[in-house]
């Protein structure tokens, strides 16, 4: 069962965000926690935000044990732009692009007791 979270409309540039979330992917759940906690990139508070969101559906929607949870996927989307003036000499101007980021996550539940019933 693939429990999903989104993040729409952050304010970080994806390839910053990206950093981030590579960190996390195939990890459970209590290790992904430790790893955005002490890591120090801006991007990490909204990550560990959006995993204890999906935890928390999983938990309450799916009736999900969190000890089995593990991050299968999260992949990171660019958002739209905003542009922005930036004036220069001679009454030129350059445009700035502030990017924005989509962020989804997918939560799935490890089968230990299959594994060890195949073997």
């Amino acid at each position: 069962m693939k429990v999903e979270a989104h993040l729409r409309y952050l304010r970080i540039a994806p390839r910053k965000v990206r950093l981030v979330a590579d960190l996390i992917r195939g990890k459970t759940v209590k290790e992904a926690r430790n790893i955005l906690t002490f890591c120090r990139k801006k991007a990490a508070l909204p990550l560990l935000k959006l995993l204890n969101s999906a935890v928390a559906n999983a938990k309450h929607n799916f009736k999900l044990e969190e000890d089995n949870l593990f991050i299968s996927e999260i992949f990171v989307n660019e958002g739209p732009r905003l542009k922005r003036i930036f004036p220069r000499a001679m009454g030129r101007a350059d445009i700035i692009q502030k990017k924005m980021s989509h962020v989804s996550i997918f939560l799935e539940e490890r089968k230990e007791k299959e594994n060890k019933q195949k073997k």
